[in-house]
């Protein structure tokens, strides 16, 4: 493999623009570009809850979504590209009825918090539906696929059920919404 990245500034961005994958040039505050940044944002998110530490069947699984968000990042960067495939989201579906299995079931809404590594998963979440909803607005411009959507939608729902299973393995519980004035 040869060097990908030999130079890192190279001042072509000084205009506000940006080089996509393609080799063509748009604004810094476009549309597609606040998707891949979103998306960049995630990774680092998934990223800090790695290197807080986590269990082995976590450290796992996310470094396998850091990877498939790279690939994201790249189908955004290079339009009509595509590399994300129903695989993929099936293998979220299946982490999130896999873990899911293991936890009571809820019946009042659950607060970003509980234990440090959970809430650093809580706030991975919004970013994701951030991500997701901003990725939607590119799609509405221009067509982005389908599992990419579909992708996000469920990396979401993983997230928040892996927030409650960091919080079970903390011994630490779910922080309850309640509707009480105060």
């Amino acid at each position: 493999m040869g060097n990908r990245l030999s130079k890192i500034y190279t001042r072509t961005g000084d205009n506000g623009t940006t080089g996509l994958g393609d080799g063509s040039r748009i604004s810094k505050d476009s549309i597609r570009v606040e998707t891949m940044g979103d998306i960049d944002e995630l990774n680092s998110m998934i990223g800090i809850i790695l290197a807080e530490g986590t269990s082995q069947n976590f450290e796992c699984i996310l470094t396998q979504i850091q990877h498939d968000l790279f690939n994201l990042g790249a189908e955004i960067c290079i339009p009509g590209y595509t590399v994300l495939t129903a695989p993929c989201v099936d293998a979220l579906e299946q982490s999130i009825d896999t873990y899911n299995a293991e936890l009571s079931p809820l019946k009042e809404f659950i607060l970003p918090g509980g234990s440090k590594s959970a809430a650093f998963c809580h706030l991975a979440r919004t970013v994701c539906r951030r991500a997701e909803r901003k990725l939607i607005e590119l799609h509405r411009h221009e067509k982005v696929s389908e599992i990419s959507l579909q992708y996000l939608n469920r990396l979401s729902d993983l997230l928040f059920v892996i927030c409650r299973i960091m919080n079970k393995e903390a011994g630490v519980s779910d922080v309850l919404w309640t509707n009480k004035q105060v």
